[in-house]
């Protein structure tokens, strides 16, 4: 899990989203009104929404968010945490607690990590 998540207000807009996206080099942005996270926006969303209405970037992220956000605690097993991802076909989890954000998971770099330690070893350790 990566505990540096970037964030935006629900009352953001697309725009923000864009700029927070290129600005931090990331590749999702998770919504939250106040603190409480309500949703999460990606590089996906975004160029979905671009190819519809190409004047969405004026709009409130609200429009584009995906909600209600998928999510599981701190003490959900890996293993689980990668079944639910498959079975919503997303690529990444946030960790939540009592309505606060804990951090993040990703395909790429958690869940790939955590395989190549569980089968003993990493890619690095193999060439």
């Amino acid at each position: 899990m990566n505990s540096k998540v970037t964030t935006l207000d629900v009352t953001g807009t697309v725009r923000d989203v864009i700029r927070i996206m290129t600005d931090q080099g990331v590749g999702c942005v998770i919504i939250t009104d106040e603190t409480k996270p309500i949703g999460i926006v990606t590089e996906r969303d975004v160029m979905k929404a671009i190819m519809v209405d190409k004047e969405v970037l004026s709009e409130s992220v609200m429009d584009v968010m995906v909600r209600p956000l998928t999510s599981v605690s701190p003490e959900t097993p890996v293993v689980q945490a990668l079944q639910l991802m498959r079975s919503k076909k997303i690529r990444r989890l946030p960790v939540v607690s009592d309505e606060k954000l804990y951090g993040i998971i990703t395909v790429h770099r958690d869940l790939l990590y955590w395989a190549l330690s569980a089968m003993g070893g990493s890619i690095a350790d193999k060439q």
